[in-house]
């Protein structure tokens, strides 16, 4: 049996743009392209994807889930893999759970004192967090995503904390500019989404749409808003509308 694409991508909650992207890189292609152009995909491609999605979730970039898929000869085996360290992931996520409940309990208790937080374990605020885990939900934006990964690949585990650490502080400076009142069109603001213009821009070209496009995944994203909503309520909405007033588009 085969599904065209648009069947794939809404079985499978990927775009089609995104399983074109994995064709065109050699990751996926399909079964067959019919002669009008349109991809198939059968059991055997579905169960590849499958997997291309799985390590996704566990952070593993497309370059290496490249080399991942080239290498293995039993599917069994591959999955019985990701199963362990899917399991592996969820004790990850226990961990992190527990980090952030700590954070609200201690958070909470400081504003009954009416006095700031204080940070006695800074590393504690970081216990279970996977560096990469923003950037690896990705997938409306694959060669932004792939050249991301491709670069944290390479990275030490100190140097991706510290990255991690700066974008952490990063969004913590635009939520107080957003606690302070400063609408998403201020200078202050804008200054502060130029930098994130620049850092992204650092890594490859990114078009005023495609910007605006990251934007609105602040908040369609379910990974990407939670985080931003763990610094700050709204401050994911204030991060969209900030891009669209940079970009000169309008808030959605």
């Amino acid at each position: 049996m085969e599904w065209p694409i648009s069947e794939v991508a809404r079985m499978s909650g990927v775009t089609a743009r995104t399983l074109r992207h994995y064709d065109e890189t050699g990751l996926l292609p399909p079964a067959r392209t019919g002669a009008n152009g349109l991809r198939y995909y059968g059991e055997r491609q579905l169960l590849l994807l499958q997997q291309i999605l799985v390590l996704r979730e566990l952070g593993v970039g497309l370059p290496e889930i490249g080399r991942i898929l080239s290498e293995q000869v039993d599917e069994v085996d591959a999955l019985r893999g990701h199963h362990r360290r899917l399991l592996a992931e969820r004790d990850r996520l226990d961990v992190l759970a527990g980090t952030v409940s700590r954070t609200i309990a201690e958070l909470e208790q400081s504003r009954k004192g009416g006095h700031t937080m204080t940070v006695n374990r800074p590393d504690n605020l970081f216990e279970g967090v996977r560096p990469s885990q923003y950037e690896e939900n990705m997938r409306d934006f694959p060669e932004l995503a792939e050249e991301v990964g491709r670069r944290a690949a390479g990275m030490s585990q100190e140097d991706a904390d510290t990255a991690h650490r700066a974008r952490t502080a990063q969004m913590i400076r635009l939520a107080d500019l957003m606690t302070a009142g400063h609408p998403a069109d201020a200078a202050p603001v804008r200054a502060e989404i130029d930098t994130q213009y620049r850092a992204l821009t650092d890594l490859r070209s990114v078009s005023p749409e495609e910007f605006r496009a990251i934007g609105r995944a602040c908040v369609d994203n379910e990974v990407w808003r939670a985080a931003y909503e763990a610094v700050a309520p709204g401050l994911a909405e204030y991060q969209r509308d900030a891009i669209d007033a940079y970009t000169g588009g309008a808030a959605a």
